[in-house]
């Protein structure tokens, strides 16, 4: 089920409470991946897959796959590579209403209808993850997920 414009921000409002509250006092970063992780694969019908692949520190060009929720995740994507490669190398949000339709898509899960996947910043502007929602529905994620979820990462930003 894809909840409706208004049921996304309302579950999004929810969700950013909660990482607030959860998180304030958290000061390593895998705790503070893995709770963002489950409080959104919690709260979001419309994700089947939510993880983090973080930018590997021997290969920067590289994403390692971790912490996630969902079904076995490709352990590795090189920048460009995928949606996910693909939000890095531009560091910006990629949303994609059909999987099958993206160039170059990596399917990790064949039951991947549609994806958005954001940038995380450090405190300096470097890249440090990508947050990578998949769902089975084609079109399941939009705008509003994609704000909802910047702010959610801006609370992890502030603490990289």
């Amino acid at each position: 089920m894809i909840p409706s414009s208004d049921e996304k921000r309302k579950l999004y409002q929810l969700s950013l409470k909660q990482v607030k509250e959860a998180l304030a006092d958290e000061t390593d970063i895998t705790a503070l991946l893995a709770s963002v992780v489950c409080i959104l694969k919690t709260n979001l019908p419309h994700g089947f897959w939510i993880g983090f692949y973080r930018v590997d520190t021997k290969n920067p060009r590289q994403l390692v796959v971790g912490p996630y929720q969902g079904t076995f995740g490709c352990l590795r994507i090189d920048f460009g590579a995928g949606v996910c490669g693909t939000c890095a190398e531009r560091r910006e949000a990629v949303i994609v209403a059909d999987v099958h339709q993206f160039p170059g898509h990596i399917a990790c899960d064949a039951a991947s209808a549609s994806e958005i996947v954001l940038p995380l910043f450090d405190q300096t502007g470097s890249l440090y993850a990508v947050l990578d929602l998949d769902a089975v529905k084609l079109g399941a994620f939009d705008e509003v997920d994609q704000h909802g979820l910047e702010a959610i990462l801006e609370i992890i930003r502030k603490k990289l």
